[in-house]
């Protein structure tokens, strides 16, 4: 009986201590932290298409599922991230597709790449059935150490002109009675100067059925759009779109003025709309659609989407954190 104690004892502990390993390699997202990655492809890629001349920022993630699938995500220049559901890679090659996103998209988009000394490169055949180049660097991490440090205020709109910002394309944008105003679908706004970590003070207004966003660092759009009533979604109000989801739809009525209070520090962001915490710190993955480039690990400006609908803005305050 003695030795049979002993035993379960034994057994008991170390039961215990495979526990206390499995649990300690658990994040809060249900990732596992410490287990070894099956691939060296994994991870987070900051990607440029060059389609025709024109390059076009793009982002890819590739993770495993299971201990054997590949699987990720994808965003394009535009439209939200796309799951892949399976990564063909043999060890230097790989390949997958993705079905079409977009009711014009007549095809799938079929990617090929391998490794090269400084990221990864390949090719794309787009919707068009045209085959074009990409290449790809890892993206960076963005982590800060220590307590932030706040800077003075700056007023990026001062209500009577459109000093300090520039139109990305033919201007629609005008200054009335205060108020800076999208009066219909046309170019993005954006300041002249770039930033990095930052407090975002910033009114809106919309009409029904209107859509804009606001793109912290030209790169992570957090969504404007009529959504009251509705379910909280990535592509709805308060949304880092097509990756974070609000805690709470807070919108308000069509041409009713509406707040955000962004805190940007790295990748991590928090997010008050109408005055009621809706995104607590939560990590950014990559960039939005739309985005200017995919340059995550350098400043970048505030961008006002105008390109969806009418919309006004108004008491655009920047608090940086150095």
């Amino acid at each position: 009986m003695k030795n049979f104690d002993s035993f379960g004892i034994l057994q008991a502990f170390r039961l215990t201590i495979f526990a206390a390993l499995f649990c300690c390699s658990i994040v809060s997202n249900g990732q596992y932290s410490t287990v070894k990655k099956v691939s060296v492809l994994e991870g987070r890629w900051d990607m440029t298409l060059v389609m025709d001349g024109k390059e076009y920022p793009s982002w890819l993630e590739v993770e495993h599922s299971g201990f054997h699938t590949l699987v990720g995500r994808f965003v394009y220049a535009n439209g939200s991230a796309r799951p892949i559901s399976k990564v063909n890679f043999d060890g230097q090659k790989f390949s997958f597709t993705i079905p079409p996103q977009w009711e014009s998209e007549s095809r799938n988009l079929e990617f090929e790449g391998g490794f090269t000394e400084s990221g990864l490169s390949g090719t794309l055949v787009y919707t068009d059935g045209k085959k074009y180049n990409w290449t790809a660097v890892t993206a960076p991490s963005l982590k800060r150490e220590g307590e932030p440090v706040y800077g003075e205020p700056i007023v990026l709109f001062n209500g009577k002109d459109l000093k300090g910002w520039r139109a990305t394309g033919e201007n629609q944008w005008v200054v009335e009675d205060g108020v800076l105003r999208s009066k219909k679908s046309g170019s993005n706004l954006m300041t002249e100067k770039t930033f990095t970590d930052f407090q975002l003070h910033i009114e809106f207004r919309y009409q029904k059925e209107s859509n804009s966003g606001v793109y912290l660092r030209g790169r992570y759009e957090v969504q404007i759009d009529d959504s009251k009533g509705m379910e909280p979604w990535v592509g709805h109000l308060g949304a880092v779109y097509g990756f974070l989801t609000p805690s709470e739809m807070v919108a308000k009525d069509p041409g009713v003025w509406q707040s955000f209070d962004i805190t940007l520090r790295g990748r991590m962001v928090t997010i008050v709309a109408n005055n009621k915490l809706v995104i607590y710190n939560q990590a950014i993955p990559g960039i939005t659609g739309g985005a200017i480039d995919s340059k995550e690990g350098e400043p970048g400006p505030i961008l006002l989407q105008g390109d969806h609908g009418p919309v006004d803005y108004r008491n655009i305050i920047l608090t940086p954190i150095k």
